[in-house]
């Protein structure tokens, strides 16, 4: 079973996406602020990572360039799923190391579930 992390700070957010995930047989882990994501990402090791940019104790883009320099968690795919949408954020997000990057009121749920399972090579 694929783990997939989602660091986002709004719990209403977090338990659509985990139920809707779970509903497709994913394994979620939550965090609701920068540190812990990281956190988590360093311990649990997940298969992707859905990064929110806004978030508490640690921005989403210092999220993902410290992701990026770490051994363990270089690897791991980073998708950004924000309401932030100028070039500017964008580029910084795909040259820091993001896979993609999606506007959340662009894409409903199983658009992003389409996305993951791409991103994680499945069907």
């Amino acid at each position: 079973m694929k783990t997939i992390l989602f660091i986002e700070d709004e719990a209403a957010l977090q338990k659509a996406f985990s139920d809707v995930f779970e509903g497709e047989g994913y394994n979620i882990l939550s965090a609701l602020n920068g540190e812990d994501g990281f956190m988590l990402a360093k311990s649990k090791k997940p298969d992707i990572i859905l990064l929110d940019l806004i978030l508490p104790k640690l921005h989403g883009f210092a999220v993902l360039e410290k992701l990026k320099k770490e051994k363990e968690t270089h690897d791991i795919p980073v998708i950004i799923l924000t309401n932030l949408e100028s070039l500017e954020e964008v580029d910084k997000a795909l040259e820091l190391g993001a896979v993609s990057y999606f506007v959340k009121s662009h894409y409903g749920l199983e658009e992003i579930v389409e996305k993951v399972k791409k991103a994680l090579n499945e069907k």
